[in-house]
């Protein structure tokens, strides 16, 4: 068995047998789940020796198809990314820390994070009311503006993930030489009133601890030596955590989406109507037929970009044809779980119907559909163009 093989099946089994019965537990509410269920189930984690899994003892991290091997077993319930530490933003921020945060950051930032004792948030999209960034960044209207050897940066940010309840902030803001990212002590600024919490969203999901929040930066002051590396780089540092970030979302959400399916086809099994079981009839047969197609296809995207980023490539067009085909791919699987199971599928009894909320939700975040198709028209315009100059002999 290949160490990525080996890691996943003792996440599987964690998250099958020991936190499943955490689904319907009260701390999960429609912000999502509470830190405290969320420490209760690390320390089940980290008592059974599957904690950030996919940061090794040395600090290196697994390949990224071994990684996929890993949180798509860590996606088998909505709770077991979080349990084992594996969740976004956290996942993503600690790639990018681990990559571009300097030795004093990784100590101050970075391993609480993959210690599981805190949780991160990244500050990068702005209220649409205000004409801020968005799916486009280059609208950022969040500024930083060097005094001596500080920073001080003011904006507003919204739908920041798991900024209620976080401890590590990563904030991108428009300095003069262009888009730069600070490392923020959230307690901290929360606590001077740099950082207030306007509110926590109402969102169709609620997977993620702390919801979604629209957050008010006000002269927070920041110590140059928490820039994430040089001002001017914020759009640069992003490339680093972009692709891998949307890679491990289609993850995660093809292990629910897994889960699901085999909800449904259980209920398939064991329900009877007009003389037999619901799997015999050949409405409901295909529908399950197709989700079977529709996973294993989704699958096999997800190792194929994985193995471009594994060639140390950005993949940059590869994440986003991955990320439309899978996120595409699992609304069909989690809309036909809920019309095989009928009635049931749309009740909080199983996690189908949060399942179905959830995969809704994703494709639009980290890019909706839309932008990345036409991001890859723009890639076939230039590729076209390309061919079309005379050749140098």
């Amino acid at each position: 068995m290949t160490r990525g093989a080996e890691i996943a099946t003792k996440v599987a089994a964690f998250v099958r047998d020991t936190v499943a019965p955490f689904e319907r537990d009260p701390r999960c509410g429609a912000h999502g789940p509470s830190d405290e269920l969320v420490q209760e189930l690390r320390c089940l984690a980290r008592a059974a020796g599957v904690l950030t899994p996919h940061i090794l003892a040395d600090g290196s991290h697994l390949t990224h198809r071994e990684t996929a091997q890993v949180l798509r077993a860590a996606g088998l319930s909505p709770l077991g990314p979080l349990a084992v530490n594996v969740m976004a933003p956290d996942e993503g921020n600690m790639y990018l820390l681990g990559r571009a945060a300097s030795a004093e950051q990784k100590a101050r930032f970075l391993a609480p994070l993959v210690s599981g004792e805190a949780r991160s948030a990244f500050f990068m999209t702005e209220p649409a009311a205000d004409g801020g960034a968005g799916s486009d960044p280059s609208m950022m209207l969040t500024t930083a503006t060097q005094d001596g050897n500080h920073w001080v940066v003011n904006g507003r940010k919204a739908f920041i993930t798991g900024a209620q309840g976080a401890s590590v902030g990563i904030v991108m803001a428009k300095a003069e030489e262009g888009a730069t990212m600070f490392l923020v002590d959230l307690p901290e600024a929360y606590e001077a009133g740099a950082i207030t919490i306007e509110r926590v969203l109402d969102t169709i999901d609620s997977s993620m601890p702390g919801g979604h929040a629209v957050v008010r930066i006000t002269d927070l002051r920041l110590p140059a030596d928490q820039m994430l590396g040089n001002p001017g780089e914020g759009f640069k540092l992003a490339q680093i955590r972009l692709a891998p970030a949307r890679l491990t979302h289609c993850m995660r959400w093809l292990g629910s989406c897994q889960r699901a399916h085999e909800i449904a086809t259980d209920y398939a099994n064991r329900r009877h109507a007009f003389g037999k079981p619901l799997i015999d009839h050949e409405g409901v047969g295909f529908m399950l037929a197709e989700n079977v197609i529709d996973l294993k296809q989704a699958e096999l995207m997800i190792d194929w970009c994985a193995d471009v980023l594994d060639t140390q490539a950005l993949g940059t067009a590869e994440s986003s044809m991955t990320k439309v085909a899978v996120s595409e791919a699992l609304m069909r699987i989690a809309d036909r779980c809920v019309q095989v199971m009928g009635g049931s599928g749309v009740t909080g009894d199983t996690i189908v119907e949060q399942v179905f909320r959830e995969v809704r939700a994703f494709r639009i975040y980290d890019g909706p559909t839309e932008v990345h198709k036409w991001s890859l028209a723009k890639k076939i315009k230039r590729d076209w163009r390309d061919s079309q100059r005379p050749q140098e002999s």
